[in-house]
């Protein structure tokens, strides 16, 4: 039975490399998909890993309907055997419908990949809805790491360094910016709830010793 299936975990942690992977696997076997990403960091209409692979894809803006464009693919004679959805946290609930009903009405594959919480640990729209719908959600085994070793589950945004909580809920960015530029760093639990970055933890040295009071 098609499913829609939700990939999800932090950054850095390998979604757009299977992403990547899936639509190599499916190729090989001569079926063809349909890839939709948005904000990717290689640029419009791209699906980028850090590891260096790249491939096409179709940008979809918020105002976009992705069931729309396949029914329009299929019946101009196109062909679609599944559909990979990169930076899906980005998409809008209703794309999110749109995407549910592609499995349902048209019987296709569906891979989603995606962030879960921003980097306020607030659930970005487009993912609420994926856990809302998903048919399977599967969380991502190759760990991303804190600065301090232990795995990391928090996004976190940077600007010269530092951690903030506050602006806009999508900022296009990366992980290993330069310092000065808005970036972005994964870190556990406990040093994302101190807004401890690698940056200014070096800066700070502060001893194990000290005890981090008046922190909540």
């Amino acid at each position: 039975m098609p499913e829609l299936v939700f990939f999800s975990g932090t950054m850095d942690c390998g979604k757009s490399t299977l992403a990547l992977q899936i639509a190599h696997n499916r190729d090989a076997r001569g079926l063809q998909g349909v890839i939709f990403t948005r904000d990717d960091r290689a640029g419009e209409g791209k699906l980028s890993s850090r590891l260096g692979l790249v491939t096409d894809a179709v940008e979809a803006p918020r105002d976009m309907d992705l069931y729309a464009y396949l029914v329009t693919q299929l019946s101009q004679g196109g062909k679609a055997d599944y559909v990979i959805v990169d930076e899906a946290q980005f998409l809008a609930p209703e794309q999110i419908d749109q995407l549910a009903r592609i499995v349902d009405d048209l019987s296709l594959d569906v891979f989603a990949f995606g962030i879960t919480t921003d980097f306020r640990t607030k659930l970005f729209p487009g993912s609420q809805r994926l856990i809302e719908l998903a048919d399977r959600i599967e969380h991502l085994q190759v760990e991303a790491l804190c600065w301090c070793g232990a795995r990391a589950t928090h996004n976190a945004r940077t600007v010269g360094g530092e951690m903030v909580v506050e602006g806009e809920q999508v900022v296009v960015g990366d992980v290993n910016r330069p310092a000065e530029e808005i970036g972005y760093e994964v870190l556990c639990r406990r040093h994302h709830r101190r807004r401890l970055t690698s940056s200014s933890a070096h800066a700070s040295a502060l001893s194990p010793d000290v005890l981090p009071v008046g922190q909540a």
